[in-house]
């Protein structure tokens, strides 16, 4: 065998480089399913079962297409390490060298090189194509900066690409429509929202949640309502739908959240993306084309690509440039370990049963519930970064790691000491409030950091202002609420920090 082609499962497009130059019949596939990746966090069952069918629908797709598969299924009397896995193919197989594209986590880089050196087979990794910002444009970019800033990247980037420009102007005349993106639902509700594309599950899917539930019982979630996109024509559908339907109140309320509204307007093409299954630049093309028809406000359609084609690759940027480091950053010196409820949603606080229940049943909560409702609290309570990294790692379909943790450690968390924001993501209780329902019939009052009826966010966010006043108050985006802090008398001080210290022992309960 001339070269061994490894196919990871969150690079499953035919463009992926190290398909380049196959070579019949001197070249094979190699895509190894590993129970270990589904344990190595408490993987949620549909996070298991997209990745294993869109793994198996794309081994389908390559023999299709004529390439030989080699493919190590869940169930082979293997080690359960995907690292271990690897090493065996490498023995069986005695390929001149192992072909494949940049991975995604910097672990899984360690084992596949660790295993190569184990066999004695050389390893060539080839640059990730799919995303638009290779990791050395971005350490370039990054280069002797003081401060990383996304919208300077994003700026750069529009400019790079020419999207959303009129020559060498932004289109409408401004970088970022922020301020028209930032709206909540109505009082009355959010009223009807165009179903998102949902894929009733084929052969190849069904067999699969046959498989997550007789094996991984235990662990947490749902399997009853997937119908995420497992193929290429699948997320080209979902785009569609999105764009046709969606994709013209998106801007609006990407921010809002309601009870029994999972999905409001959201694409959902984030698990497609980050498995491979749609380039980026497809999605960014479609959405700007409707705005320049006429179909879709410049605020929506800029709020959608600052998502795609700034914090997404700004993200994984930012994941390459700091690791491994960035895995242990902990600024807080938080150490709380995570509540159980992070894991079933048994809590009095609606707005985190109401968003964990949502996420065990789907797997999806947007980025304003991921932010300001689940990381915001962990922020608050002084949660263990990685204890808190683990969990969203292991609780989304679309978590993968090098979108996952620079935005938990660097955004929710602020546990990398604002290396790319400006200020800690904190806020108390009145901020879900404005943004949702969630805090109509809570035992908790938003408004209220005194009494038995205090909430948690409320009182905890001012405890974690209080605790940090010093650094906080250095902060030109923080002086003005830190002056509101300073206006608490030592008694008021002493019985808030009381009933802090009386939430976090109790934290279980709240």
């Amino acid at each position: 065998m001339r070269n061994l082609i490894l196919i990871l499962g969150d690079q499953l497009n035919l463009d992926n480089p190290a398909l380049a130059g196959y070579r019949a019949p001197h070249d094979r596939v190699l895509m190894i399913e590993a129970p270990g990746e589904a344990t190595q966090v408490w993987s949620h069952k549909q996070r298991i079962a997209l990745f294993l069918a869109a793994m198996r629908h794309f081994a389908e797709r390559l023999r299709g297409e004529g390439y030989r598969v080699e493919y190590v299924a869940l169930g082979d009397a293997q080690p359960d390490a995907f690292g271990a896995r690897l090493a065996a193919a490498l023995r069986r197989l005695a390929p001149s060298r192992l072909l494949c594209c940049e991975p995604g986590a910097w672990r899984l880089q360690q084992a596949i090189a660790a295993a190569c050196r184990e066999a004695g087979v050389p390893l060539e990794i080839r640059p990730d194509r799919h995303f638009i910002a290779a990791r050395e444009d971005f350490a370039r970019w990054a280069k002797g900066r003081k401060q990383l800033r996304m919208e300077h990247f994003y700026r750069e980037m529009r400019r790079r690409t020419g999207v959303l420009m009129d020559g060498g102007v932004p289109a409408g005349g401004r970088w970022n429509f922020d301020a028209e993106n930032r709206s909540g639902f109505p009082r009355s509700g959010p009223g009807e929202i165009a179903p998102p594309a949902r894929f009733p599950p084929d052969a190849i899917t069904r067999a699969v949640l046959v498989e997550v539930t007789a094996r991984f019982p235990a662990h947490p979630g749902t399997l009853e309502d997937f119908g995420w996109p497992v193929t290429e024509a699948d997320a080209q559908r979902a785009l569609a739908r999105f764009v046709e339907a969606r994709l013209e109140n998106f801007g609006r309320y990407q921010d809002a959240m309601w009870t029994d509204t999972p999905f409001g307007w959201h694409s959902l093409l984030s698990a497609a993306l980050n498995l491979h299954l749609i380039d980026p630049r497809t999605v960014i093309a479609a959405a700007e084309q409707a705005w320049r028809a006429g179909r879709a406000p410049l605020a929506a359609v800029e709020g959608f690509v600052r998502q795609v084609l700034g914090w997404r690759e700004f993200m994984r940027g930012v994941y390459w440039l700091d690791m491994p480091a960035l895995a242990e950053a902990n600024h807080f010196g938080a150490a709380r370990p995570l509540p159980e409820w992070y894991w079933n949603g048994r809590t009095q606080m609606r707005c985190m049963a109401e968003t964990i229940g949502q996420t065990l049943r789907s797997g999806y909560a947007h980025h304003i519930q991921r932010l300001m409702v689940t990381g915001n609290f962990a922020l608050l309570a002084g949660l263990d970064p990685r204890a808190v990294s683990d969990w969203y790692l292991a609780i989304f379909v679309d978590a993968v790691e090098w979108v996952e943790l620079p935005n938990v450690a660097g955004m929710a968390l602020y546990a990398n000491g604002g290396r790319f924001t400006s200020k800690p993501y904190a806020a108390s209780g009145r901020y879900v409030a404005r943004m949702s329902n969630y805090c109509k019939g809570c035992r908790y009052r938003p408004e209220a950091r005194a009494g038995e009826d205090a909430c948690p966010m409320t009182v905890l966010y001012w405890n974690f202002l209080l605790a940090h006043e010093t650094e906080f108050g250095k902060n030109p985006r923080m002086a003005q609420i830190i002056r509101n802090a300073a206006r608490f008398d030592a008694a008021e001080r002493r019985a808030l920090r009381a009933r802090a210290a009386r939430m976090l022992d109790n934290i279980a309960a709240v």
